[in-house]
């Protein structure tokens, strides 16, 4: 059996090298046990090419094709936390679905995950990826993430895993009342983590962390 089906791991993606993962989570600052538990049991090396598996469990991006990248375990909790501390997680949208972790890491916390991505093959990839952890609360759409997703909306919740230069005024009018977004923004030089929280028709910010992301890019690609 490959490492990519085996969701328990061998080796260098074995339970031991999670926990350590785990430690070091635990050193950068993340508490939520919620959060850290989660993570303990999602097989990140599911989500990630054979030749790749092996550096799963360490807090470092890695490459998943079209110039796009799985984020780093830390970067993943961080956001999560911010999300999952502050309240309610019935609705969350998720902008960049990529090769999915982030996905199965809300679809884990959340009672429905509704997730974006532009760029078509790695749209199947993700699906095929989480049929294997068998999520049934998540839905997909191929389109631009900078529109959201209205007819789903409004969210309690949304993440952004790529960095536009502004923040997109359609995902904010798409936050229900105390919902939080939780996104990058800036060029390639210098990006901020920011948690925008909406109280009726105001919006309070707070800068988390310096970060950097691949760039929000609109359209769609299909192959």
């Amino acid at each position: 059996m490959s490492s990519k089906h085996n969701l328990h791991g061998i080796g260098m993606t074995s339970q031991r090298t999670r926990e350590r993962l785990l430690g070091r989570l635990m050193e950068q600052g993340i508490k939520s046990m919620e959060v850290l538990d989660v993570m303990r049991s999602t097989p990140r090396h599911i989500f990630l090419e054979e030749a790749l598996a092996h550096r799963a469990y360490e807090d470092v991006a890695l490459p998943i094709g079209h110039n796009q990248t799985i984020s780093q375990p830390y970067i993943v909790a961080r956001m999560t936390e911010a999300i999952v501390t502050t309240g309610c997680m019935d609705r969350v949208l998720e902008i960049g679905t990529g090769c999915g972790y982030q996905t199965a890491i809300l679809a884990l916390l959340a009672k429905s995950v509704y997730t974006i991505e532009r760029i078509k093959p790695l749209l199947d990839s993700a699906r095929k990826n989480l049929k294997l952890l068998k999520l049934r609360n998540i839905e997909y759409k191929h389109d631009d993430g900078a529109l959201g997703w209205a007819e789903k909306g409004p969210f309690d919740a949304i993440i952004t895993t790529a960095a536009p230069q502004t923040v997109p005024r359609e995902l904010l009018e798409q936050l229900a009342d105390r919902g939080r977004l939780v996104i990058p923004i800036g060029g390639e030089g210098h990006q901020e983590l920011r948690l925008i929280t909406r109280t009726g028709s105001e919006y309070t910010e707070e800068v988390l962390d310096l970060v950097r992301f691949v760039p929000l890019l609109r359209g769609q690609v299909k192959h």
